[in-house]
């Protein structure tokens, strides 16, 4: 297949995002229409009440329509729903009751039953996977991290500092401020990327002179208080831009991310661009640690950073590259009324740029009979764990597990190209899939405790649970990529948080694409690298010689009255000849010690 120049492929996605909004809106409505029409599907609702099993309202009815009523009140003539879709509440609740009779008659089959094949959807991704570079080509650390940030990228960057600082010297700030460079701009994230590795308690810290512990580096490169003011200032749009997105505040035109949006694009653009995924993806979210009172930070008890800014993530699967992201702020981006987790997944998800026949895995956030559906109609396999009480997902279901079922005991259900499996743990497992069987014979092997001794016993496990296992952690890889040598540090402003972040990504991409291009070096050694190209300097230092590289040998062998013939034949260190003023004084005798001549009044008291 055809490998494309960094420039042809960010074209190529510039272009396939102008003309892919779902390509014809029509033939979307038209599918989208077809399948709430056959499936019966709300597309409104995602979770289901205890009290209302499987229910699935018709899809004429609004996304708010409450529920219907009892039995004891069909006979009522009431109308309930938004709008001009009303819908009687005799006719919905006898769809309930025939929803809730179809639930009732589905029955879970175990491991010895034979699940049909699912439709194998044939791979076809839209370019080559892997780097979109050729490898022919000499790629160093410096050239790859400048695809994500480019020349161009960096200029807009550093003409938005430039109007950022003079805004604020316009107010009263007390500081000197001259426009910075492109080349300084490097010079200074090259200093971000010198902090992640060099890891002190304070900024201040790394010009501090009078310790033992003092960084000489961070000195040569820019002043302690140059790096003080580029850091206050960076800004990635026009301050007279975000006064204007400001004063729409409270207005459906206004923009939480505008602060970030033009960095955020290009390298959203970029990732896309010069690397094409291989076939398993991942879903998940990533937190970027903050507290700031934005209305975008988000609470999540469950994850190492619970405070902070939420990014749902795709990934590959195989090294953690982070192909696409997108920035929760707090609402719904996408109101398209299939919920969150089902836009989240979709909008990540871009058939134009990758192609068709892909593996997408995700937890039980996202994982819906719905969503899973439509990625099948859109020709991606999908697989991921799911909640109970999710909307038509089969709970009431016969010869289901319970608490007492033995370890290793499996329970399937198959509708249309899903198939529901559980699979008994430590504890209950629920994985739903559209692209393996329920059981292929595959086994898992845990560590049991019988008679107080610890052995490894093997069980049988489902095909879906096997494949999640081993595909759902590229977003949690990437996160430990980026977390290895991470520019985050605190900061005054919140979108310099996103900011740093966007260099985590972009490092770490970069690392990636190397890695698959040379694969001749490890992450620590790419970074050094690129910190080196960065700011302009050599990697490699000449070693500074100090007193104890050159200790004088003794001229005569030693013997046990060594204090009578250590300075025997004796010489004086040219190196210490040139450095210091060597000279016997008038009147009297020097004294030569190992390392140095000290002068002594009383030479031969000296000698007792």
């Amino acid at each position: 297949m055809t490998r494309y120049t960094s420039e042809e492929a960010l074209q190529l996605v510039l272009d396939s995002d102008e003309e892919f909004t779902f390509s014809s809106e029509e033939e979307e409505d038209s599918d989208n229409e077809r399948l709430y029409f056959e499936e019966r599907l709300d597309p409104g609702v995602d979770i289901s009440d205890e009290n209302d099993v499987g229910c699935s309202l018709s899809p004429l009815t609004a996304t708010h329509t409450k529920r219907a009523r009892s039995n004891t009140d069909r006979n009522q003539k009431d109308y309930k729903g938004d709008g001009d879709h009303q819908t009687p509440v005799a006719k919905r609740a006898k769809t309930n009751i025939q929803t809730s009779n179809k639930q009732s008659t589905l029955s879970w089959k175990t491991e010895t039953d034979i699940d049909m094949v699912p439709q194998t959807l044939r791979f076809l991704p839209a370019r080559e996977p892997g780097p979109q570079l050729s490898p022919a080509d000499a790629h160093t650390p410096l050239s790859l991290f400048k695809m994500f940030f480019s020349e161009n990228a960096v200029s807009t960057l550093c003409h938005n500092t430039n109007a950022q600082a003079a805004g604020a010297i316009a107010k009263g700030r007390k500081y000197k401020w001259t426009d910075i460079s492109i080349s300084e701009m490097y010079r200074y994230i090259g200093l971000l990327f010198y902090m992640a590795m060099v890891k002190m308690s304070s900024i201040s810290d790394y010009w501090r002179q009078d310790s033992l512990f003092s960084l000489p580096f961070p000195a040569t490169i820019m002043s302690r208080d140059r790096y003080r003011t580029i850091s206050w200032n960076v800004h990635m749009s026009h301050p007279d831009a975000d006064m204007d997105n400001d004063r729409k505040r409270g207005t459906p035109e206004h923009d939480r991310l505008f602060r970030v949006k033009p960095l955020m694009d290009t390298i959203r653009h970029v990732c896309k661009a010069i690397y094409h995924p291989k076939i398993n993806l991942a879903v998940d979210e990533r937190m970027v640690a903050c507290k700031a009172h934005t209305g975008m930070t988000q609470y999540m008890k469950a994850k190492p950073t619970r405070w902070g800014f939420k990014l749902f993530v795709l990934a590959d699967s195989s090294n953690g590259y982070t192909l696409d992201f997108s920035v929760y702020t707090g609402k719904n981006n996408f109101p398209s009324g299939h919920g969150l987790s089902h836009d989240a997944v979709t909008s990540l998800l871009d058939c134009k740029v990758l192609g068709s026949g892909y593996h997408v895995y995700m937890d039980n956030f996202y994982t819906s009979p719905k969503l899973l559906k439509d990625l099948f109609a859109m020709k991606f396999g999908a697989c991921g764990t799911y909640r109970d009480n999710r909307k038509d997902c089969p709970r009431d279901a016969t010869n289901s597990l319970s608490k007492k079922s033995a370890r290793g005991s499996i329970r399937w259900i198959r509708d249309g190209p899903l198939v529901f499996v559980k699979w008994m743990d430590t504890r209950e497992v629920s994985v739903c899939s559209t692209i393996q069987s329920a059981y292929t014979g595959d086994t898992a092997q845990r560590r049991v405790k019988t008679q107080d001794a610890w052995r490894t016993k093997t069980f049988p496990c489902p095909a879906p649970v096997i494949a999640y296992n081993k595909h759902m952690g590229g977003v949690d890889l990437s996160d430990q990529l980026l977390q290895y040598y991470t520019a985050q540090h605190k900061t005054m402003k919140w979108y310099r948080k996103i900011f740093l972040h966007f260099l985590d990504i972009a490092a770490t991409n970069a690392f990636l694409i190397h890695k698959e291009l040379c694969g001749n070096m490890t992450h620590k050694q790419f970074m050094e690298q690129l910190i080196a190209e960065l700011c302009g300097v050599s990697q490699k230092v000449a070693p500074k010689q100090t007193s104890s590289d050159h200790v004088p040998v003794p001229g005569a062998e030693l013997g046990s009255d060594a204090k009578n013939i250590c300075t025997v034949g004796r010489k004086i260190c040219v190196l210490c000849k040139g450095q210091l003023d060597f000279r016997e004084p008038k009147g009297k005798e020097a004294v030569v010690y190992p390392d140095v001549r000290q002068i002594s009044e009383n030479p031969k008291e000296e000698r007792q």
